[in-house]
């Protein structure tokens, strides 16, 4: 995902509950497969689907007017619970580019982040107007997300900033995760070593 690709608009999807678990995000038992596609089908499973394996129709993702929605609205202490990353291979599987909350795991947070899927924490107040925009069946206002400018826009009526660390930003804007990161800074750091020889043999440790 390059520059180009932060830059944009989207319906969202509101799951009006707060404390939104990594099990609810992605049941335990779809946790045995280490690769990050196939898991958006499951995400929300339980909540998602009757005990006969069909679609709950009251469920907010299975609703007609969640279709192509890209941004996740979801209530505070989002992403609690236990650290499995497959949660945020979930979201991302499932066609999410971002989540808002007023607040999120701090785990999650970090899982996201590494993963290229941006938690957007907003204050309670705006994520009560989102919430309050979406009522039954309706559609949602567009929103606008802006990584570059570091903005959230719904539709023309609110904008605010949100934190991201520098270094995540940097990585998303540039498509990379941290080893990617790194692997892209080898020559700099032979450059380096090269530069500054090392003067402790770190072999013979009687020395």
């Amino acid at each position: 995902m390059r520059r180009s690709e932060w830059k944009f608009e989207s319906r969202y999807v509101v799951m009006a509950r707060e404390n939104i678990d990594t099990d609810q995000i992605i049941p335990a038992r779809f946790l045995t497969t280490t690769s990050r596609n196939g898991l958006g089908p499951h995400a929300f499973h339980d909540w998602r689907y009757a005990k006969d394996g069909s679609p709950n129709p009251d469920f907010p993702l299975n609703r007609p007017e969640a279709a192509g929605a890209r941004v996740l609205v979801a209530g505070s202490n989002f992403g609690c619970g236990s650290s499995r990353e497959h949660a945020v291979w979930a979201l991302l599987d499932a066609g999410f580019k971002s989540i808002v909350s007023s607040q999120f795991a701090d785990i999650f947070r970090g899982n996201a982040l590494n993963n290229g899927l941006l938690p957007v924490q907003v204050s309670p107040e705006i994520l009560a107007t989102l919430m309050n925009a979406v009522g039954a069946g309706s559609i949602s206002p567009m929103v606008r997300i802006d990584l570059e400018e570091n903005t959230f826009r719904v539709a023309k009526d609110i904008e605010t900033s949100f934190a991201i660390p520098p270094f995540a930003r940097y990585c998303m804007l540039n498509g990379m995760d941290e080893m990617q990161f790194l692997v892209s800074s080898l020559p700099k750091i032979t450059r380096y070593e090269l530069s500054h020889p090392c003067t402790v043999d770190t072999v013979d440790a009687t020395r």
